[in-house]
Parts: structure tokens; C-alpha cells; sequence
């Protein structure tokens, strides 16, 4: 069924080696292998080696070739040639199948990647594709409520979950337990309703992206509706009160400061007097001239 895809007699007479790839000889409707790296972290592009085949070179390539590993024979090192200088220092070749190994990923790295591997004993060429997609580990996220009371009716709250630079496919959902069982809600933005005398339900935002999950803090609705200034005002009070406290402590200090400094002062100039006048009395019973006078 694949006979379509043979390359001519010409192509294969002038380089001596047949193009193999994983679904005909081109390779070229090959889905390829999906893999999930971490920003600033490392991941291995796994590689097959056809048992019972002697490798010639492999040629890792990433829109343009990357590097080429030659296995050494018979004991002798490999050679590895990088020749993108945007991944020097920064890749590896694990044996014994050499799958690409990249430390200190970069959103430059995503992308496609294909590895064509040369064999000597069958004289044929593989190639295998790949498909780097980079994301960033997650932070706790963050919550913004906003809420309207009325009079009578109840109070409307809408609870907003954001992470701070999510980057690209980033899930959020609400958690609430009530009744004994865990309710999900998708979506970044909740909105709910409480009376006084309702349960006091409490709500967790729940952010995931390929690589990684986090939960927020769990968010009380009762409290925000019941006092309009929970917990904003809680902690502007207690921050008032503490800067109070600072305040005066640095007064008190201050004080305390000038008074040493005041007394200091007030004792070095009696020292001095007192010395002069002792000096001005010695100088007078020996006859000299007050040196007040010089």
C-alpha cells in the first residue's frame, strides 16, 4: 500500500541508502511524539534504535540540524558536533539510543524536532518527529472578590482566580463542599449568592496547566457579605495600630536621644570651666599675667 512512496531508482542510486521512515519510506504523515517540558528546566526527546543495527551517525535537527553524533567504534569516544549555536553548553546525548537531552529549557526551544538516524548494517534511514511544547510551573493563584449588598436581598458575590504569567492553556475551576460532596465549577470567574442564616460555604480556585496544578487559599463567602470590610479592614486596623506603636517608640527614642546628648553637653562645659578657673588660680599665685588676657 505504500509502494507509492518508494523514492526512484535515480534517488537511490545516487546516495545508497533507502529513507525509512515511521509510516512508509518518507515519514512525512508521521504524527509526532508529543513532549512536555518545563521552563527553565530539563527534558530528554526519547530515541528508538532498531535492535540489531549498527549506527553510522544521527542527525538531530530543530527547523535546522542541531547536532550530529558519530558512535565511537571499539572503544573510541563519540563525536558530537553541535552546530546550533543556540543549544551550546546546553545538550546531551544519552546512550545508548543517544536521546537528545536539553538542560535550562527556553520558550525558544518549543517546536518541532526530528532526529534521522543513519544505519550502517541495513543501509536504510529512520526518522523519528517530535513535538516540544514549553510551559512555566504555576504559582499559587490569586483572588479578587467583588460583592454588592442590598437591603433586603441577598449578597451577590463574584469570586475572579488569575495566576500571575499563566502563559498558554491554563484550566481554572471552583471547588465548594456542601453537603458532604465536592462541587466543581469550570471557569475563572464564580458567582454566587449568600444570605445570613445560609451555610457558610467556603471556595477553592483550582489552576492547572499541562505541567502543573495549584490550589488557592480557601475563600469563606460568609464572612465577605456579613462584614463588608472582612478582611480588608481587619488588617488595615491592625496595621494602623502597629504603625502607631512604631511611631511612638521612635519618639520615645528620639527623646531619650536628645536628653542624653543635652546632659553630655551640659557636663563637658562644667569640665571646662572648672579646669579654667583652677588654671587662671595657679597662674595668679605664681604672678603670671591671666591668660585670659593673651
Amino acid at each position: 500500500e505504500d509502494f507509492h512512496r518508494l523514492p526512484s531508482l535515480p534517488a537511490l542510486l545516487e546516495t545508497g541508502r533507502c529513507v525509512w521512515g515511521d509510516k512508509g519510506y518518507s515519514g512525512d504523515d508521521v504524527d509526532p511524539e508529543e513532549v512536555l517540558a518545563v521552563l527553565q528546566e530539563s527534558i530528554t526527546l526519547p530515541l528508538e534504535i532498531p535492535s540489531g543495527e549498527e549506527v553510522e551517525d544521527i542527525i538531530w535537527s530543530s527547523r535546522i540540524r542541531l547536532a550530529t553524533v558519530v558512535p565511537g567504534k571499539e572503544g573510541h569516544p563519540d563525536t558530537i558536533t553541535v552546530t546550533n549555536s543556540r543549544y551550546q553548553g546546553r545538550v546531551s546525548f544519552l546512550g545508548p539510543s543517544y536521546s537528545l537531552h536539553i538542560s535550562n529549557v527556553t520558550w525558544e526551544d518549543s517546536g518541532s524536532y526530528k532526529a534521522q538516524v543513519n544505519l550502517r548494517t541495513s543501509q536504510i534511514s529512520t526518522t523519528q518527529h517530535y513535538n516540544l511544547r514549553v510551559y512555566r510551573r504555576l504559582s499559587e493563584p490569586q483572588i479578587t472578590v467583588n460583592f454588592e449588598i442590598s437591603a433586603e436581598g441577598p449578597c451577590n458575590m463574584s469570586l475572579t482566580c488569575s495566576v500571575e504569567k499563566a502563559g498558554l492553556d491554563v484550566t481554572y475551576s471552583w471547588i465548594s463542599r456542601e453537603d458532604g460532596a465536592d462541587t466543581a465549577r469550570e471557569g475563572s470567574v464564580f458567582s454566587t449568592s449568600w444570605r445570613p442564616g445560609d451555610n457558610a460555604l467556603s471556595y477553592t480556585c483550582r489552576a492547572g496547566n499541562p505541567v502543573s496544578n495549584v490550589s488557592s487559599r480557601l475563600i469563606p463567602a460568609g464572612p465577605f457579605c456579613a462584614d463588608p470590610g472582612y478582611p480588608l479592614e481587619k488588617a488595615s486596623t491592625s496595621f494602623c495600630l502597629l504603625a502607631k506603636g512604631l511611631l511612638l517608640l521612635l519618639l520615645l527614642v528620639i527623646l531619650a536621644v536628645g536628653l542624653w546628648y543635652i546632659q553630655v553637653q551640659t557636663r563637658c562645659k562644667t569640665s571646662r570651666m572648672k579646669t579654667f578657673r583652677r588654671n587662671r588660680m595657679k597662674l595668679r599665685k605664681k604672678g603670671k599675667p591671666d591668660p585670659s588676657w593673651a
